[in-house]
């Protein structure tokens, strides 16, 4: 009885993890991302005493269209870098993340090497880019094959999904980007401000 407490004890603050049919597995307590806070994945992991990098998937110059000229506010056809990224935190695989920016506001970005730069490092040096607001919308859905073996974990593995539309302060899009966390490695948490409960 009291190692299924200490067991369960272990489980409920992220140190382990039960598989039915396959047993019980030492992880690493989840992190928590602050969704009311607008911070990228480098700034963030430095803050939380960690070693950030990137692996890039590519780097792409797309025509848009669809939603992403809704998003992003451009013609259909206009050119996006696209650039897919394995982000990394102390050697683990933490998620996959999409960013589509339109270089109609800049111009030459495509040819940034984005294996070793920040995108928003550059957009803020480069570019005098500051980022205002962001719209996000969170969601739950299964890891794809490519994702289950990016980030090494069981294949269908529930995914937080994370899409958001960046905006200057003068109201012109930075990027439409999706992020995609293993839910058993991330969480997202949010300070709701006081409002009259009935």
């Amino acid at each position: 009885m009291t190692a299924r407490q200490a067991l369960h004890n272990l489980k409920s603050r992220g140190y382990a993890l039960s598989q039915k049919g396959r047993g019980t597995y030492v992880t690493r307590p989840k992190l928590e991302k602050n969704i009311m806070h607008l911070r990228g994945f480098t700034e963030d992991m430095k803050q939380r005493g960690m070693m950030p990098s990137s692996r890039l998937l590519a780097q792409t110059v797309l025509s848009a269209k669809g939603v992403l000229t809704e998003q992003l506010r451009v013609e259909e056809g206009s050119a996006i870098l696209q650039l897919r990224r394995l982000r990394i935190a102390d050697g683990l695989p933490m998620a996959i993340e999409e960013s589509n920016i339109p270089l109609k506001h800049y111009p030459g970005l495509e040819r940034t090497d984005f294996t070793s730069e920040s995108l928003y490092k550059v957009l803020r040096n480069k570019y005098g880019v500051r980022a205002a607001w962001a719209d996000e919308v969170l969601e739950a859905s299964p890891a794809t094959h490519e994702e289950s073996e990016l980030l090494s974990i069981p294949k269908n593995a529930i995914m937080l999904s994370i899409s958001r539309v960046i905006m200057r302060t003068d109201e012109i899009p930075i990027e439409a980007a999706c992020s995609r966390y293993f839910g058993n490695r991330y969480r997202a948490s949010i300070r709701v401000p006081t409002t009259t409960i009935e």
